[in-house]
């Protein structure tokens, strides 16, 4: 999996969990979960995508 893809599938893990049903609290939500990715694993999932100049 690409980076993107990784962080995707986290964020539609925590979509399905919170089974929100308006297209206003979807997106609320949406932009809640990608607030709260941090650095520190954008960069994990870089390096585990195998990108050779993600430096720690």
């Amino acid at each position: 999996l690409n980076p993107i893809e990784q962080a995707f599938a986290k964020i539609k893990h925590w979509m399905r969990q919170a089974q929100k049903r308006t297209v206003e609290d979807t997106w609320r939500h949406i932009g809640h979960l990608v607030e709260t990715i941090e650095a520190a694993e954008c960069m994990n999932y870089f390096a585990n995508a195998g990108y050779a100049s993600v430096k720690t």
